[in-house]
């Protein structure tokens, strides 16, 4: 059996769990989204672009339900006992298998919160989930609840945290070997991804972003690849990735001089970075961190440059992205709690003049203030 975790540190999480449960007044949780599953069980599969859903019940006791291909996924990765499959054939419906998996478990009249805000349920089966189970039992939306405890890390998750970003740091000291004029951005992104894989990290979340000249103002990826000019900007986001857990990265590399507008750019990212870690402490608001942002950017004249968020909370996530919840926008009142790991990024897009500049770092929150996870510092990178 592969464990990233202590039979401890998963009994602690139930204990979490089945207490947040009992406070929210619900009998069992239907639990459809992979990072929610992983958190509490150890369970690592892609088998989530199927139907699966783990089943809690307030007393601890769990069942899976899912696929054959995640049988032996299940039972080497987790510590889940009961494990049941559907069968693949034409126009079979699993939410019967799991009506009567809930039969099974004598949860016929429960009260089931149910992980809606998830890719692991899509629109098809969440309508056939909410047929199948009229009735049954009476179903809420619980999807903000595994969430909110895992956004709080316990010391086992920051230790693969730290991990994380040493190879997030690992990553960007490729990037610079093979960045120079000429240099191809495929060499680049192998070099960043090999760095990573050779240390025994993960795949990300989701892809890489990279892009140069006009491509530098993206913050997603695209397919295509070009070389660097003598005179060119890099703009590179990525994360260093351990046993899932995330610790992200981005910056705007320059190659050759960097223009004046490059320079005020990076001035004000840095500014704006600065303000929103001094602010990211115990008892301040998420929303707190994104004013901060708007309040440097906006004065810098670079209001319609900006995003209207300015990073996310990252832990253990999977596919289709490495964002986590809470996001760092307008009015989110989510209060700052020492353990809680945040992703800042400062990303301005000057569609004007064809000028990018980033800059983001993954912070732990702590007793003296958001503590930096890099050991890069944040000052620009001229090639």
């Amino acid at each position: 059996m592969v464990l990233h975790f202590s039979e401890e540190e998963f009994a602690a999480r139930m204990e979490r769990l089945t207490a947040a449960m009992q406070a929210d007044k619900l009998d069992c949780m239907l639990l459809f989204a992979q990072e929610s599953m992983y958190w509490l069980t150890g369970y690592d599969s892609f088998g989530f672009c199927f139907f699966q859903c783990l089943v809690v019940k307030q007393n601890g006791e769990m069942a899976l339900l899912t696929r054959s291909p995640d049988l032996r996924q299940a039972r080497h990765t987790s510590i889940i006992n009961n494990i049941a499959i559907w069968t693949d054939r034409a126009g079979h419906d699993p939410t019967n298998d799991l009506h009567n998996l809930l039969g099974d478990l004598d949860l016929v009249g429960a009260r089931i919160g149910v992980e809606y805000d998830t890719a692991g349920l899509n629109a098809r089966n969440g309508m056939r989930l909410n047929e199948k189970l009229r009735g049954f039992g009476e179903l809420s939306d619980a999807s903000a609840l595994v969430p909110r405890l895992r956004m709080i890390k316990s010391p086992a998750e920051i230790a693969h945290v730290k991990k994380a970003a040493e190879l997030a740091d690992d990553a960007l000291d490729a990037a610079i070997k093979k960045t120079k004029a000429g240099a191809n951005e495929g060499d680049i992104l192998a070099a960043m991804h090999s760095a990573i894989f050779a240390a025994g990290g993960d795949y990300p979340g989701n892809e890489f972003i990279i892009g140069s000249g006009k491509d530098a103002l993206l913050c997603r990826y695209k397919s295509g690849r070009r070389k660097l000019n003598k005179t060119d900007q890099l703009t590179l986001e990525w994360a260093g990735v351990w046993a899932h857990y995330h610790a992200a990265m981005m910056r705007t590399i320059i190659i050759g001089k960097p223009t004046q507008r490059h320079q005020k750019l990076y001035a004000t990212a840095r500014e704006a970075l600065i303000a929103c870690r001094e602010v990211a402490n115990e008892g301040n608001t998420i929303s707190q961190i994104f004013d901060a942002h708007v309040k440097v950017l906006d004065a810098a004249d670079m209001a319609r440059h900006r995003l209207n968020a300015c990073g996310y909370s990252l832990g253990a996530t999977f596919s289709p992205s490495w964002m986590d919840k809470p996001m760092v926008y307008a009015d989110n009142d989510t209060k700052i709690q020492r353990d809680m790991v945040l992703f800042l990024h400062m990303i301005i897009a000057d569609s004007d003049s064809n000028t990018a500049m980033t800059l983001g770092q993954t912070y732990l929150v702590t007793d003296d203030g958001a503590k930096d996870l890099s050991r890069h510092e944040i000052d620009l990178i001229v090639r």
